[in-house]
């Protein structure tokens, strides 16, 4: 049986999300830059009716403007593989091509956004329209952070609601072992050493919404993620935001341990 702590955890699992509501890409380790999110992480977002990010000035925006988990389960059934040095976005539904196209060419975006007009057509509020500033990330947090979840606390969470409860539901980049459970959540303002130095300061708990309802596996609002961890924990929270501190490197495998200890 693997020790737990509450100062030291091991990654299990890096991800990100390089078009906001779409499936995760998996990476064995990840450069970092001081105050950045990883690289392409929410780069990509689909406009869901009026047009109001500006490329050229970009700014926050809340989620609802764009598609999303939390109100459109259907992109789940998607599996979405994007390439870097392409920018080349092939969507796949049961295993078949339905779609793909170039995110920074204009007719690639174009043959994208004709896909998502017709795939979530019952669900739109107006053209889709993909976009991107470079730099910017759609986020649900006007910051770039990490997002940490610790997995003691999810089957902390399988064990009071009696299902399993895939951990992808929460869309972290980070997943970790070896940590007590709800132990990051001590963890606000404190900071963390990586291999390669000191690297994160924890910026607190993320509060979780209806997005987490909907099985990342087969699509379906099955669960009620936030009204069960209201119920049992008495809040809605699952992992903590991360700022990245200075520039480095976090692999699979590394050991994450809060500073001091």
């Amino acid at each position: 049986m693997t020790e737990t702590s509450s100062s030291r955890c091991r990654i299990t699992s890096l991800h990100r999300y390089p078009v906001k509501g779409l499936n995760a890409d998996s990476l064995d380790e990840v450069q970092l830059e001081c105050g950045k999110c990883i690289a392409f992480d929410r780069a990509f977002a689909i406009e869901n009716g009026a047009h109001l990010f500006d490329p050229a000035d970009p700014h926050f925006l809340p989620k609802n403007k764009f598609l999303m988990l939390m109100s459109h389960e259907r992109l789940a059934a998607l599996d979405a593989r994007f390439d870097d040095a392409t920018q080349m976005l092939q969507i796949l539904r049961d295993g078949k091509q339905v779609s793909q196209g170039r995110l920074n060419d204009r007719t690639g975006r174009q043959l994208l956004e004709q896909f998502f007009a017709a795939y979530m057509e019952n669900e739109l509020r107006g053209a889709p329209r993909i976009v991107h500033a470079p730099g910017h990330s759609f986020a649900d947090v006007p910051s770039q952070y990490l997002s940490l979840v610790n997995l003691a606390s999810v089957r902390d969470l399988e064990r009071v609601i009696g299902q399993p409860v895939d951990p992808m539901r929460f869309r972290a980049n980070v997943y970790v072992e070896d940590l007590a459970p709800w132990a990051e959540m001590e963890w606000a303002g404190l900071e963390l050493d990586a291999p390669s130095g000191r690297m994160f300061k924890c910026e607190g708990a993320i509060d979780r919404c209806a997005a987490t309802n909907v099985d990342p596996a087969t699509a379906k609002r099955n669960l009620a993620i936030p009204r069960a961890l209201m119920a049992a924990f008495g809040h809605m929270n699952m992992g903590v935001y991360l700022q990245v501190t200075a520039d480095g490197r976090i692999a699979n495998g590394d050991e994450l341990v809060l500073a001091g200890s």
